[in-house]
């Protein structure tokens, strides 16, 4: 578990660059369940996703040597842009590898934000064991995408958010791929209240977690 003290000081690194996202009512959803529901805008984030949180969290925690070799991250996605946004934020060089099927549109918008792209492997499994080795032979930072205390506790500040803005919360649904979002939101959350029920939410057709539980 994420010690909450790891989870508020993340929430006081990220704050000034990272978002505060609306904790929203959902009248639709809220009729159509019989509960009350609220959501949790994460898409109004910059970058479009909560990944910057953790990101920047863990690049803060560098040590400025650290910072000055620069970071690497495997992702074909959302954890590309908030590695790639947050390195910028502190002058960091960022390489990101991609699998070679990444859209154009991705490779182009990580570029855009400043981060060298590098193109490997079929599938991410393949980018990211290429990533983790061109770390260690260029002496930067590996930055995982959720197996990573200071990751996690970045992400963990979404549950923050959401107890500071609707104390009497029941069950909090959370998606789930990697784990580190919940990981930390549930950290978070129980040692608030123990009485919150999280509930983990996965694709049926990527039901990776659902197996290993």
């Amino acid at each position: 578990m994420i010690s909450l003290n790891k989870i508020i000081q993340a929430k006081r690194t990220i704050s000034g660059f990272v978002y505060k996202t609306p904790f929203a009512y959902s009248a639709k959803l809220s009729l159509a369940s019989g509960a009350l529901i609220y959501l949790k805008e994460e898409n109004l984030q910059r970058t479009g996703a909560y990944k910057i949180r953790g990101a920047y969290n863990k690049i803060a925690n560098l040590s400025a040597q650290e910072r000055k070799k620069g970071v690497v991250a495997a992702s074909a996605g959302n954890h590309a842009q908030g590695v790639a946004i947050s390195a910028r934020e502190f002058k960091t060089p960022a390489t990101i590898v991609m699998p070679e099927s990444t859209p154009l549109l991705k490779v182009l918008g990580t570029k855009d934000l400043g981060a060298e792209v590098i193109l490997k492997g079929d599938n991410f499994d393949e980018a990211y064991a290429y990533a983790v080795e061109y770390a260690k032979q260029q002496g930067m930072s590996f930055i995982h995408p959720f197996d990573d205390e200071y990751v996690m506790a970045g992400q963990g500040t979404v549950g923050l958010e959401m107890l500071d803005d609707l104390a009497e919360l029941e069950t909090i649904i959370v998606p789930v791929g990697g784990g580190g979002l919940i990981s930390g939101i549930s950290s978070c959350v129980k040692q608030v209240n123990p009485d919150v029920r999280v509930v983990a939410v996965s694709a049926k057709g990527a039901p990776a977690m659902f197996n290993s539980f």
